[in-house]
């Protein structure tokens, strides 16, 4: 994380560089010195308050996380309350939200989750990733169906979302959000309640 005192100005800057540069060249070739040059700053800054390369990567995943977050949250409240299976969509549509399906952005979380498996911090943030969704799948499932089943659909459709992404990530054709959606939908007509689909269904259409 950056020290206190880090211009509010320069976080953003630094943050788009860093992804730019992995963008460009991958981590390993994004040195301190190139992502300075792509922000327009000295590398003394990125050293000073982001102590190098790997704490100017957290705080960039932090601020990917932080988008997502917003953006799930954007579509959760274009959605009735009563309506759970619109809801899980929604949490769905924010997961691949254009932002995300950004290609900077999306080589920045593919390199996170390569180094969060040998940096505790980029660890700790990956669990934070990992449970976040569960959490709100979880809180709207649990409107319809039992503890426990919610806690497996909610498993389904998070391993779904992970596992879309990733084939859609690695592949020229990038990440579908239409098959996304509908593989997700498809999933789900088999696991929740008729009268909760047909609630979602009749929304959709209107």
């Amino acid at each position: 994380m950056p020290k206190v005192g880090m211009p509010e100005i320069r976080k953003p800057q630094l943050i788009n560089a860093t992804m730019e540069a992995v963008n460009d060249a991958g981590l390993h070739k994004a040195s301190v010195a190139m992502i300075s040059s792509y922000a327009g700053v000295s590398p003394a800054i990125i050293n000073h308050y982001f102590g190098g390369k790997d704490g100017l990567l957290e705080a960039t995943m932090r601020s990917v996380l932080k988008d997502l977050s917003d953006a799930v949250r954007k579509q959760l409240e274009a959605v009735e309350p009563d309506n759970t299976a619109a809801r899980i969509i929604a949490v769905v549509k924010g997961n691949f939200d254009p932002k995300q399906l950004d290609s900077k952005v999306v080589k920045t979380w593919l390199t996170f989750w390569s180094h969060s498996m040998h940096k505790p911090q980029l660890h700790r943030l990956q669990r934070v990733n990992e449970q976040r969704p569960l959490s709100y799948l979880r809180r709207e499932l649990k409107q319809v169906v039992p503890h426990e089943k919610a806690a497996f659909i909610a498993q389904g459709v998070a391993a779904l979302i992970d596992g879309i992404w990733l084939r859609g990530a690695l592949s020229p054709e990038g990440i579908n959000t239409t098959l996304a959606e509908a593989l997700i939908i498809d999933y789900l007509q088999h696991q929740l309640p008729e009268l909760n689909w047909h609630d979602f269904q009749s929304t959709k259409s209107s």
